[in-house]
């Protein structure tokens, strides 16, 4: 029977030989999350700063952004392994700082839920103080500067020839 350790080197042998495929689909899956936090903007936060959404979704356009915010969850852990790879070769303040940001995203979605957000900007009944969708909100954002490192690792991988026929050789 192998070891929990030999497993554990096995997938970061496969992790290292597909990465050109693992930080596609994982920046693609965190992309999607650019567009929740547009909505986020455009209708909670300008309703909430300034009276009147600039936008309100409604009907199938709502259901595609709570779609859309599920793929956090794989994206978070598809990122997270990137950071993690990182960190294997060696300390990184960088990515210990961006695993904390894209981790302390299980907080908003597990505690600090987007219906609380939009609850207490609405002002529907809310058991938790305002103050917490703020914080929901920051750390939502929080994202951004990995997402663009993400995006920047991607670009890196291709011009090494890394990403280079990933569909042929990786699918």
């Amino acid at each position: 029977m192998r070891t929990l350790k030999a497993l554990w080197a096995d997938f970061w042998d496969w992790y290292q030989q597909h990465y050109r495929l693992n930080i596609t689909v994982a920046a693609t899956l965190f992309a999607l999350q650019l567009v929740h936090l547009t909505w986020l903007l455009s209708e909670v936060i300008w309703a909430r700063l300034f009276g009147d959404p600039l936008v309100h979704l409604g009907g199938i356009f709502r259901v595609f952004i709570v779609l859309v915010d599920y793929t956090e969850v794989p994206a978070l852990i598809g990122v997270s392994l990137i950071y993690v790879n990182e960190l294997r070769q060696g300390f990184s303040w960088k990515a210990v700082l961006f695993l904390f940001f894209l981790n302390s995203q299980w907080l908003h979605l597990f505690w600090i839920t987007d219906e609380f957000v939009v609850g207490a900007f609405g002002g529907a009944g809310v058991a938790l103080p305002a103050w917490l969708a703020w914080v929901a909100i920051l750390i939502d954002y929080a994202e951004v500067p990995v997402i663009i490192d993400t995006f920047r690792k991607m670009l890196a991988a291709r011009r090494e020839g890394r990403l280079a026929g990933f569909m042929r050789d990786d699918l």
